[in-house]
């Protein structure tokens, strides 16, 4: 009964829309069983739903139905471990934001230091992309836009020279300390992402950051943008 109590006072603190796990309930580890057993009971209730394997939120009813968590909470475990980010949403989720796509999608692209699996979480399919450079709360608005050059072939409801566009938009309001800072970032991406960034920068009248001096000078990167969308391409062997 001690037991039913403080999970039922646990829950009672929870907000609606919050993703939990049993680790969010103050009872000892001998008592855990009883703990998956009654937020089972629970969910077969109603009371609460399951997001994935334990991992839990209160549903919040709405005249248009059930309110789902966000994307966030939904892989919160996923991008930040006592306190520190260690992974950051990316891919059509972050480039819709970005104002880059108007795509709405169910797929979630995380990145992250370490090789992992695809998963699901719910309705949802994660998939990661290894980024080679930290991540910080500092480095991840620029890391998205260097993912965006990266995956320029493959985001979906946009063309390359809107996203190319777009991306030119968001680099000309950076800082220049913040254009320093994602020049140094792109080190770590290939060549293309490099050459492409290089010609961003020229076409905003930027300074290009010794870019050009990561690159071979003989190589040319086929990529599917314009003239027209970047008239600084050809300068940066963008063919």
């Amino acid at each position: 009964m001690v037991i039913t109590r403080q999970i039922k006072e646990t829950l009672e603190t929870m907000p609606q829309g919050r993703v939990f796990s049993i680790s969010d309930f103050p009872i000892p580890a001998e008592y855990q069983p009883a703990l998956v057993k009654a937020l089972s009971r629970m969910v077969a209730g109603g009371g609460i739903r399951k997001v994935a394997k334990g991992r839990y939120y209160k549903p919040r009813q709405t005249v248009f139905g059930v309110l789902k968590p966000s994307v966030m909470e939904v892989v919160k475990d996923l991008l930040e471990r006592n306190g520190k980010p260690v992974g950051y949403i990316t891919g059509t989720a972050a480039f819709a934001q970005m104002g880059l796509t108007t795509q709405i999608t169910s797929a979630i692209t995380i990145g992250v230091n370490k090789y992992r699996r695809p998963l699901k979480r719910g309705e949802y399919s994660v998939s990661f992309l290894m980024q080679p450079n930290e991540i910080s709360e500092e480095n991840i608005p620029l890391l998205r836009i260097l993912d965006a050059l990266r995956l320029l072939r493959d985001i979906p409801a946009v063309s390359p020279d809107d996203c190319v566009r777009g991306v030119c938009r968001l680099v000309a309001a950076l800082s220049a300390a913040e254009r320093e800072r994602l020049a140094s970032l792109a080190k770590a991406y290939t060549p293309y992402v490099r050459a492409l960034l290089g010609a961003v920068f020229e076409d905003i009248g930027s300074e290009s950051f010794g870019l050009r001096g990561t690159l071979n000078g003989v190589t040319t990167y086929k990529l599917p943008v314009s003239a027209q969308a970047l008239p600084t391409k050809s300068a940066w062997n963008i063919v």
